[in-house]
């Protein structure tokens, strides 16, 4: 028996589209509650609009700052903190700020489309030297001036410290 396509195209096209209603897909309550999230901060938004801000002034001190950070021979004084007196230890006149010690030199995080897996999924990306980073670690690197030649000497400090543009006092 021969169909002619007239008939084999219509006919193939409407059992995908009565199959497609059986492919339903439920809304988590992760969903719903993103969803209602969503619509709420639209209605927040749109009865309190944005603040009037003319001056800009955070955003002009934070690019200062960020400036001052970028000095190749910032000198600074780093102090650690005496842990259970909270008294300021002088460590070393050093240049610029200390590094938290989980800082990354490249992104910490990569997004990888597996093949013949459907999505995408965010991985752990090891730094240029082929270690992973934790998320948070409590030391700083500091940039220590050697008291013996006057270079730079990398310091790694576990307590909390104060780094200060200037000497502060005991």
């Amino acid at each position: 028996m021969k169909f002619s396509n007239a008939f084999l195209i219509p006919a193939v096209t409407l059992c995908g589209l009565s199959l497609t209603g059986c492919l339903e897909t439920r809304e988590s309550a992760d969903d719903i509650q993103r969803n209602q999230q969503e619509q709420l901060n639209k209605e927040a938004t749109a009865q309190t609009g944005m603040p009037a801000i003319t001056q800009f002034t955070e955003r002009k001190n934070l690019k200062r700052i960020l400036e001052l950070r970028d000095r190749a021979k910032f000198v600074t004084y780093t102090y650690t903190m005496v842990p259970g007196t909270g008294e300021r230890k002088f460590l070393c006149k050093s240049f610029g700020y200390g590094i938290p010690y989980a800082t990354q030199y490249t992104n910490p995080q990569k997004i990888e489309n597996p093949p013949n897996i459907p999505g995408q999924f965010v991985i752990p990306q090891s730094d240029p030297n082929g270690l992973y980073y934790p998320a948070s670690a409590d030391a700083t690197w500091v940039l220590c001036v050697n008291p013996s030649g006057g270079e730079p000497a990398v310091v790694y400090e576990e307590n909390r410290i104060t780094v200060s543009p200037f000497e502060l006092p005991k």
